[in-house]
């Protein structure tokens, strides 16, 4: 396999594109400007931020439940500015792909999907203003930005051959590892999705316990923080739930975390026992871990500084793009 170099520069290009952007839309959500503008494309009716006193005005009158906040508004707006550039470079890429389609070893099928889904991820983030942030899009939004992430490396790696991966492929059980290891992670990752938007992080202000002493609180209210679809026309900036349901949502995905630990020890230490580039994507796996548990312990710990709250949903990318390359390596061309 020759893969063409444009292509590949392409691609891994795209992917930076969209690690950024998913590490800046939850920069977006976690300075509270994910309504920095109430409309969806353009922000209160315009290209960029009203920024002058009559535009201003003009705003306010238009949307008088939301004021114009320029700082929100502006971060709002380079948000959509990189998804929109990303949406481009997913397209041309696409392009691209099956214009190559032809030669050996070209990726071209993802690609084609990709048009697909960034599209329906665009609709996602209109929605996601729209519907004044309701967690269940927003989350599913989140969801979408790291699918995306996780196909674009997938193609990105599927244009390089990796030596001395033989060995993974022949390793019994490896593949059932892996499956169950990306399924558990997303579904850690859906959690803290859900746990963020709405506004749960710091339910629990306290490790290991959870409050005032308590490992498992019995005023905690699972039925009520896991009603998923509350109807229309509420606005869920800064949450709807009591502390109670905050508290069983944050308890859950403490749980979660313990029960991703184990699973994707367990697969390190079946990585490192096949031996060869097994070991050497053991350790990434165990490192990406690790450090994603520390963050979300120093979360707490530290009351969620933005920084480190950033820096989880990076992580969680980058747990998911070190699984992508393990199962990347053990089907290498």
């Amino acid at each position: 396999m020759k893969p063409n170099p444009w292509f590949f520069r392409l691609s891994l290009a795209t992917t930076a594109l969209t690690f950024f952007v998913v590490v800046l839309g939850a920069w977006v959500r976690l300075t509270d400007a994910g309504l920095g503008c109430p409309d969806w494309p353009g922000c209160y009716g315009q290209l960029d931020v009203p920024n002058t006193p009559e535009a201003i005005a003009a705003a306010n009158a238009a949307f008088p439940d939301t004021p114009v906040d320029i700082g929100k508004g502006w971060r709002e707006m380079v948000h959509r500015y990189a998804a929109g550039i990303l949406g481009l470079l997913v397209l041309g890429l696409g392009i691209f792909a099956w214009r190559l389609r032809k030669n050996p070893g070209q990726p071209w099928k993802v690609p084609l999907a990709l048009i697909a889904i960034i599209t329906f991820q665009a609709t996602l983030g209109a929605w996601t203003v729209t519907w004044q942030l309701k967690p269940a899009v927003v989350t599913a939004h989140l969801l979408g930005g790291l699918f995306t992430l996780s196909l674009l490396w997938w193609t990105t790696l599927r244009t390089q051959a990796m030596g001395g991966a033989g060995r993974l492929a022949k390793t019994r059980g490896l593949g059932v590892l892996l499956a169950i290891g990306v399924v558990a992670t997303v579904g850690q990752v859906t959690l803290g999705g859900w746990t963020s938007t709405n506004y749960a992080a710091l339910a629990c202000n306290e490790f290991p316990t959870c409050s005032l002493g308590e490992y498992w609180p019995d005023r905690a209210d699972f039925d009520e923080g896991f009603v998923l679809w509350r109807g229309l026309g509420v606005n869920y900036e800064f949450g709807v739930l009591d502390h109670p349901a905050r508290m069983a949502i944050h308890l859950v995905h403490r749980v979660g975390a313990i029960a991703l630990t184990l699973v994707l020890g367990f697969l390190a230490w079946w990585l490192w026992r096949a031996g060869g580039i097994g070991r050497g994507l053991g350790l990434a796996v165990i490192g990406a871990l690790s450090l994603q548990v520390l963050i979300g312990i120093g979360n707490v710990v530290y009351n969620l500084p933005l920084t480190l709250a950033v820096a989880h949903n990076a992580g969680a990318a980058l747990l998911l793009m070190v699984l992508v390359t393990a199962i990347h390596v053990r089907r290498a061309p």
